[in-house]
């Protein structure tokens, strides 16, 4: 059992129980429920877009990932610049899928 969520502008493909790190969100209480679930697959070789459907996952932790240099330079001209990039993300344990009425929960370890 998978879904495929957007958030952040990103496509991801989640199943009960997965640790996922996705673009920094506000998470209120430490849950957090994606609403746009674009396809569900219940049994291996099918997928379909279901009308109702929400994924609910658990906030795990949150940070920046590496940094990544930025580097500019026009030869000849004397014009060097660098630029350094870190971007946040939140990590995320997905809890349960909701589909159409049944829900499939997270196996308890």
């Amino acid at each position: 059992m998978y879904a495929v969520i957007r958030t952040g502008g990103k496509q991801y493909r989640v199943a009960p129980g997965d640790v996922v790190k996705i673009e920094k969100v506000e998470a209120e209480g430490q849950t957090v429920e994606f609403s746009d679930v674009l396809a569900v697959s219940g049994e291996p070789g099918t997928i379909a877009k279901p009308s109702k459907a929400k994924v609910t996952a658990e906030v795990v932790t949150e940070g920046r990932h590496a940094k990544i240099l930025v580097f500019h330079l026009k030869r000849k001209k004397q014009y060097k610049k660098l630029q350094g990039h870190r971007q946040s993300f939140t990590e995320v344990r997905i809890k349960s899928i909701e589909v159409d009425g049944a829900t499939y929960e997270a196996k308890a370890v």
